[in-house]
């Protein structure tokens, strides 16, 4: 990006809007960080360059008040340049807005997530490969980066375990539940081979044109679904990852296998779950206690 560009937003800021110093300062860092990830001409951003900035963002855990802050400085960014007449044409309605909450993030219900996957039609090879991905999402918590990783040679039916690799070159196996292997047989021996065409590939999941899943491409079959299915929301791969967690500790499961089925390395990373654990804890104590 032409560094004049951006001064020119920056003293935009300064000198019509009259904004702070440090507020400045933070817009500049984040413009900077965008620029770093993706670095081309200002012109040439689209929005989807922008939602795959945000959705690594998310998937590193960055909180959602910092994701919120990133996107509205870049919002406004593009807002300046395309109303100074600069060749460019960014729809924001197509970059996902960030719900900022305290605490849990952004869940499905247990019956928001049957509806989701019971709308997932699987007449055709993508919709087969649609159905098994958003499955095999819920039913490990993957990461979508790990999800997109994944080869044949991960996966162990026998044992209904895959291998992830997670961040930092990190791996654990993960337990798949019986409702996938079905799924697995049909997609890896018919619909994948027709999705591959005559190609060679190791990786699970394929595009359209036979090769590897975007992360990108998860975000925009799951946008699809929730239109499918009429659910009113707007949720990305982490969605799935956080309802995971949430309906396995709302069943009961200890926060510390939770943990280790997400690979995180630290229990505090897991502990943004914690008040889920502990109303479980207060709710056995109420109706356990002799004296309650």
């Amino acid at each position: 990006m032409q560094e004049h560009i951006l001064d020119t937003f920056l003293f935009h800021l300064k000198v019509e809007r009259g904004m702070a110093e440090n507020s400045i300062a933070a817009y500049e860092a984040d413009l900077r960080d965008f620029i770093l990830f993706n670095p081309k001409d200002a012109t040439k951003y689209e929005a989807e360059d922008i939602t795959e900035y945000l959705l690594t963002l998310q998937e590193t855990g960055l909180e959602s008040s910092s994701l919120a802050r990133k996107r509205i400085a870049l919002k406004q960014f593009f807002d300046f340049l395309m109303e100074n007449d600069y060749d460019i044409e960014i729809d924001f309605e197509l970059v996902p807005r960030i719900s900022v909450k305290a605490g849990l993030p952004d869940v499905l219900s247990v019956e928001e997530m049957k509806t989701l996957l019971d709308s997932i039609k699987t007449d055709s090879p993508l919709g087969h490969r649609n159905k098994l991905m958003i499955e095999l999402l819920y039913a490990t918590g993957l990461r979508v980066s790990e999800l997109v990783g994944l080869s044949l040679h991960d996966l162990f039916f026998d044992q209904q375990m895959i291998l992830v690799r997670g961040k930092g070159s990190k791996q654990r196996y993960v337990p798949y539940i019986n409702v996938l292997d079905p799924l697995f047989e049909s997609y890896i021996n018919i619909h994948r081979p027709a999705l591959l065409r005559h190609k060679q590939s190791e990786l699970l999941f394929l595009n359209k044109n036979g090769g590897g899943l975007s992360r990108m491409g998860v975000w925009k079959v799951l946008q699809k679904q929730c239109l499918d299915s009429k659910l009113d929301r707007q949720i990305s791969p982490h969605t799935i990852r956080h309802s995971f967690a949430t309906h396995l500790l709302e069943a009961g499961v200890n926060l510390r296998i939770v943990q280790n089925l997400l690979g995180h390395s630290s229990i505090n990373t897991t502990q943004i779950y914690t008040h889920i654990d502990m109303r479980r804890l207060i709710e056995t104590h109420k109706t356990y206690h002799p004296r309650a």
